[in-house]
């Protein structure tokens, strides 16, 4: 089993800079990727962004894009995503998502297996 927990979310305002971190913790060695999704509101969870061990390789949704950042947290053996420029409608609860499967790029919520409880993130106009 793999246990994720995510942190960093708060208020900020639009234009303004956060960063998420999750931590994993349990049965890592069998990670092969880590990604992160958001839900906003009476809307389905989306894809956010991605990224694969094997060869560092990042995926970004359209709206991620030039804005948002995944990297990986060796110190927590996961993944951050540096958020700039947020806008609100960035505002969601962000999930960070892991998985071992060893095929796919990740940008879909059907390739995880693990899941954090989430973060709030709130960008004011």
């Amino acid at each position: 089993q793999v246990q994720l927990v995510e942190s960093g979310g708060g208020l900020v305002q639009a234009g303004g800079s956060l960063r998420l971190s999750c931590a994993a913790s349990g049965v890592i060695f069998s990670i092969t990727g880590m990604g992160w999704f958001r839900q906003a509101p009476g809307k389905e969870r989306e894809f956010v962004a991605a990224m694969r061990w094997s060869g560092d390789s990042t995926y970004y949704a359209d709206s991620a894009k030039g804005r948002f950042t995944i990297s990986r947290d060796t110190a927590k053996n996961g993944v951050a995503l540096q958020m700039d420029s947020l806008k609100p409608e960035d505002t969601a609860v962000y999930y960070c998502a892991a998985t071992r499967s060893r095929t796919g790029r990740g940008t879909n919520s059907w390739e995880y297996e693990y899941w954090g409880q989430g973060t709030q993130v709130t960008v004011s106009s």
